[in-house]
């Protein structure tokens, strides 16, 4: 795993060098739920930063993280639905996002930074619902490093958003690796009474996403492989 990071970082940096300084240079980390995405971009965004800062210790850090877990829609929402029962066991699944609100957001960071932040919603796990301009873009970031399920899918809205990327980037792992971790997960974040019912919630919602996911990909500048070989901690 550390070659195929290191790589990354690299080619990112490159590209960052050759960005006008009025844009920035948009990542989208897409994958299935348990591939790894999450803890891949946050490693890039901090070995981006730390490479700045050998360079200029002077100078604010230039990449920052945004996952698209904020682009959750509310509980309150999910119950509005025609359906609430499905979707609130569905949530996660395409249509449980804002995907308008999420392109507008990239057409926000494709304009020239200005003097102001531009805020993007985080995600609450104590409340279970998203938490509104919580995360600030700020006019130093020249680097965003973008994480999520749908971030390279081809269906409408989302390509839009994909369209504005600069580089989309996909981590690939095998089904039966991301659901061992999602069932561990789901138990270790609360969602899960225990393994079985991780086992269940992973095989009956995310596994089911990341088929949409993976049939229905926009082509991509990078595979990454998520491996287990000890080098990476998966989120």
């Amino acid at each position: 795993m550390e070659d195929q990071v290191q790589r990354l970082v690299d080619k990112a940096w490159k590209k960052f060098e050759a960005t006008p300084p009025n844009q920035r240079l948009l990542i989208g980390v897409a994958g299935i739920p348990g591939s790894g995405k999450t803890t891949l971009s946050q490693i890039v965004t901090q070995r981006l930063n730390n490479h700045a800062l050998k360079l200029d210790p002077s100078s604010p850090p230039p990449a920052t993280f945004l996952p698209m877990d904020g682009f959750h829609l509310t509980r309150a929402a999910l119950s509005a639905m025609p359906d609430p029962e499905t979707a609130h066991a569905r949530r996660g699944a395409v249509f449980t996002f804002d995907g308008p609100k999420f392109l507008a957001l990239m057409q926000a960071l494709r304009l020239a930074p200005g003097d102001a932040p531009i805020l993007a919603p985080s995600f609450d796990h104590a409340v279970k619902d998203p938490k509104e301009d919580d995360i600030a873009v700020l006019p130093t970031h020249r680097i965003v490093v973008l994480e999520g399920n749908y971030l390279a899918l081809d269906q409408d809205v989302w390509r839009d958003a994909a369209a504005l990327l600069d580089e989309k980037w996909f981590v690939d792992v095998d089904f039966e690796v991301a659901r061992k971790r999602l069932r561990e997960r789901h138990v270790r974040a609360g969602i899960a009474t225990d393994l079985e019912d991780g086992d269940r919630r992973a095989v009956q919602n995310d596994l089911v996403n990341g088929r949409v996911i993976v049939e229905d990909r926009l082509p991509v500048d990078e595979v990454i492989q998520s491996r287990e070989d000890g080098t990476w901690v998966h989120e």
